[in-house]
């Protein structure tokens, strides 16, 4: 199993935490892009590949809300890593 940074391990909690703050039943890699956003390190890289953070956010942020809406349920359990989420970490 891959050993993990402590902000990391943070951002995929996040990613889940969110994802399940929007009742979503699986965590997709576009809200592991939202989550990474927040994480100081990951931002510092995307700013200096020339990311603008605000258009991805919103676009990011977008999507998730409009396209992702049948994964919402109401069994109030925690969202699932997808097949996707989960090759990104391992690799």
């Amino acid at each position: 199993m891959p050993s993990f940074s402590r902000s990391l391990e943070e951002s995929l909690h996040r990613a889940i935490a969110g994802a399940s703050a929007r009742k979503h039943e699986y965590a997709t890699l576009e809200h592991l892009l939202l989550s990474l956003l927040e994480d100081q390190d990951a931002s510092a890289v995307m700013r200096a590949c020339g990311v603008d953070l605000d258009v991805i956010r919103q676009a990011v942020e977008n999507y998730i809300d409009n396209e992702l809406s049948s994964l919402i349920v109401e069994t109030g359990e925690d969202a699932k890593p997808t097949a996707g989420f989960q090759r990104v970490i391992q690799r």
